[in-house]
């Protein structure tokens, strides 16, 4: 770069008197833009391996190359794998890397679920998550993605979702309940379910009395279940008294009476 500059206007300057043709003035100036190509190319070669200008700078005024490259990790994280050894060549793009990075701020959880309830699923939604290894701990985290398939297999789709783990408490591979937040708590009546029967048609009933002594069979729409117990959508109000354990024995009972 240096000798291309001097020649540039060394030339420059015959050229003013007539001393060289312009042929040889363009060929100054194309070895000068030929030069700093390559000069600045070479900058930049060493920068994308972490070099600062500084740095760079010290190396063209010593005239000696430096034998320790620093290669920096796009993110902050934690060493999960290394397969570096003295004298590995190394070229990027090939694999293995030499070394594996990961964020550990923030863990993903792999979900299947099943595809009857992928249509609740919003990314955003919020996630409760539960691990036998820390119990009564609850994890909470925000569905980042959704599956866009089904698996023909297991008929599920995958879920997954960012756990916060500040602490760095969790580890690779743990198994894991989760809950998934799809809408606002309600309020519901809700009967044991032992209490619900399912008639021969289909149908759903329950044994209501008033009196704990005479029962009258009422059909009911059921929702979803839940620690025991049977959310009732129609067919009851909050506070009637209905039959729990006995309730299959008393349709079993109407049923014979009624033949």
């Amino acid at each position: 770069m240096e000798l291309t500059n001097h020649n540039l206007a060394r030339l420059r300057e015959l050229y003013k008197t007539l001393a060289v043709s312009q042929k040889d003035l363009e060929q100054g100036i194309s070895d000068q833009q030929t030069a700093e190509g390559n000069l600045r190319a070479a900058r930049d070669a060493v920068r994308i391996f972490g070099k600062s200008d500084a740095e760079i700078d010290r190396i063209v005024a010593e005239r000696v190359a430096d034998p320790t490259l620093i290669v920096p990790s796009p993110i902050t994280g934690r060493i999960t794998a290394r397969t570096a050894a003295p004298g590995l060549f190394v070229q990027p793009g090939n694999p293995p890397p030499p070394y594996v990075v990961a964020d550990i701020d923030t863990m993903w959880m792999l979900a299947n679920v099943t595809e009857n309830d992928s249509p609740a699923f919003r990314v955003g939604q919020e996630v409760k998550v539960k691990l036998g290894a820390f119990p009564g701990r609850v994890f909470d985290g925000k569905i980042t993605t959704i599956g866009a398939m089904v698996d023909p297999n297991t008929r599920r789709v995958l879920v997954r979702s960012e756990i916060k783990d500040p602490q760095h408490e969790l580890r690779s591979g743990m198994f894991a309940n989760f809950v998934i937040e799809v809408g606002p708590p309600i309020r519901s009546p809700a009967v044991p379910a032992d209490g619900v029967v399912r008639e021969g048609d289909g149908t759903m009933t329950v044994w209501v009395t008033a009196d704990r002594r005479r029962f009258t069979k009422r059909t009911v729409k059921i929702g979803e279940p839940r620690d025991g117990y049977r959310q009732i959508l129609e067919g009851l109000q909050v506070g009637e008294l209905v039959a729990t354990e006995g309730a299959l024995f008393l349709s079993n009972a109407f049923a014979t009476a009624s033949e």
